[in-house]
């Protein structure tokens, strides 16, 4: 059965990118070393941040944005197998642009 996830108000799903296996040297890295990634993928976001006149604001990050966000931020969770972390719209600190 698969599970769809809308994230609530200003927060967004995002799934992180694959974690490095070698050094840019080439050195292989082992699974104790290797770091979590703070680069990832938007998978979906939430409908904007409620104001205090009770109108929403919309978000600037859109589902299949890749961004960067602080190495401690949001909630892990796991859906169908797969790792996702939900954020915040403030925790992301840029957007990738191609």
């Amino acid at each position: 059965m698969t599970q769809t996830v809308r994230p609530l108000h200003d927060r967004l799903l995002v799934q992180r990118s694959e974690e490095q296996q070698t050094s840019p040297g080439g050195i292989l890295i082992p699974d104790a070393a290797k770091e979590k990634p703070i680069k990832g993928k938007v998978i979906a976001v939430g409908q904007g941040k409620p104001l205090e006149d009770g109108s929403l604001r919309p978000l600037s990050v859109n589902a299949g944005d890749e961004v960067l966000f602080g190495k401690y931020s949001g909630t892990e969770i796991k859906l169908d197998g797969a790792d996702y972390l939900v954020l915040r719209e403030d925790d992301i600190i840029a957007v990738f642009e191609s």
